[in-house]
């Protein structure tokens, strides 16, 4: 594989003239509202004090193994344990509805919408991915622990409901006792990924990334009882099953991926400035836009489809634009963080424009694999990534130290596996 040396500035900054550094200090270092640093906090790149760097065209290589957290390993150790426990109580409760063959049908047929919404956290949690234990605890969250909440605080819930109609009853417990309770089963899984594991939930991606999949969860294992009762309670099992079908797994899939999606949102811009009190405040404050999305979309009746396509098109629209823009952030705040590790002698300058854009990003694994070299760029690609965040992180100003310990590792492999992509 060719390779041409370059001789970037190196050794640490100081305040020599025409420093880079300095210049960033000086200079605004805030490519969007998402990367927003408060001067106090800005501190410069560590400088590469190992001689001069060798480009890689036209990227380089490298990938961070970053151990798991005490907090991790306990969330996805407790989550896992909750997860079993509730089965017993989800999954006697689905036969029971649906009987053994709905069951097994709504699971098959479940499985389509559930592919849609993962499809979509999949796309949006491209840029930098998070760790698969923590979606796998997201999910199982979703899918068995939300649900088993749901099933244990409904009849506590349901004692304030009116008694006295069956209309007004059915009423409440659809537009009331369900917003309320589901987004607040849903969301302990976000409150709980927020405190235990917030080196990996540090901006809003993070929040919509993890609540789509606790909403994906909760939305396949409904759809199963959803489908299950059409087989197993109707006359015409099959048109019956169509009609649900079209309304759950085509017109509305994304629908408590939107409810749990804000409530995501506004826990990961919270998450930006880490403090306890302010997560949980955060969790309060998000469950308010959820719980109404929730209630007005439960509160759909005879004219369904005019709300439909005047209401809830619009803002699954609003919705798609609000994650572009999230993206957008991303791809310019990394863009940022590697130009300042570049300025400190890590990176060559046009490493970081291939880095910094997913039509770059993706030459040079075209690039990489006429050299078998596919594998270890595409490792390097999501480690410049978690380096751009880490430094993220670090200028926020919170958990300084433990992040700047983080980032020595990170750039001491990444000099590693730079070699490695050159063999």
């Amino acid at each position: 594989m060719s390779m041409n040396p370059q001789q970037p500035a190196s050794g640490p900054s100081g305040n020599r003239p025409g420093d880079p550094q300095r210049q960033f200090r000086e200079q605004a270092t805030n490519p969007s509202w998402m990367g927003h640093v408060q001067p106090q906090n800005y501190r410069p790149a560590p400088g590469h004090s190992g001689g001069s760097v060798v480009q890689v065209i036209p990227a380089s290589a490298s990938t961070v193994g970053a151990r798991a957290s005490a907090g991790v390993v306990g969330l996805v150790v407790g989550g896992g344990i909750l997860a079993f426990v509730s089965l017993f109580l989800v999954v006697p409760f689905l036969l029971a509805n649906t009987g053994a063959t709905g069951f097994a049908i709504g699971f098959v047929a479940s499985l389509i919408p559930l592919g849609a919404v993962l499809g979509s956290v999949y796309i949006i949690d491209r840029w930098e991915p998070e760790p698969k234990r923590l979606l796998l605890f997201a999910f199982t969250w979703g899918a068995a622990v939300s649900i088993a909440v749901t099933l244990l605080i409904q009849p506590v819930f349901a004692l304030a409901a009116p008694y006295s109609d069956e209309a007004a009853f059915r009423d409440f417990m659809t537009t009331v006792q369900a917003p309320v309770v589901e987004e607040f089963a849903k969301s302990l899984g976000l409150l709980l990924l927020l405190l235990m594991a917030r080196k990996n939930f540090d901006g809003p991606v993070d929040g919509v990334v993890f609540a789509f999949t606790i909403a994906g969860g909760f939305a396949f294992t409904e759809n199963i009882l959803y489908f299950g009762r059409a087989i197993a309670e109707s006359g015409t099992p099959g048109s019956d099953l169509v009609q649900i079908f079209f309304l759950r797994g085509v017109m509305s899939p994304f629908a408590h991926a939107i409810f749990t999606g804000t409530t995501g949102l506004i826990m990961g811009l919270a998450a930006r400035r880490w403090h306890p009190g302010a997560s949980v405040a955060a969790f309060v404050v998000g469950l308010i836009p959820a719980m109404i999305l929730h209630n007005r979309w439960n509160s759909m009746g005879q004219d369904f489809l005019a709300q439909y396509v005047l209401v809830q098109v619009p803002i699954f629209l609003l919705a798609v634009a609000c994650i572009v823009v999230l993206r957008v952030a991303e791809t310019r705040l990394t863009r940022q963080r590697l130009l300042e590790y570049a300025a400190a002698g890590w990176f060559m300058p046009a490493e970081v424009e291939m880095l910094a854009t997913a039509g770059g990003r993706r030459q040079a694994v075209r690039w990489a694999g006429a050299y078998n070299r596919a594998p270890q760029m595409k490792e390097f690609v999501k480690a410049a990534t978690r380096l751009a965040f880490t430094r993220q992180r670090i200028l926020s100003g919170r958990d300084v130290q433990a992040h700047q310990q983080d980032e020595m590792q990170q750039l001491y492999e990444l000099a590693a596996l730079r070699a490695a992509v050159g063999q």
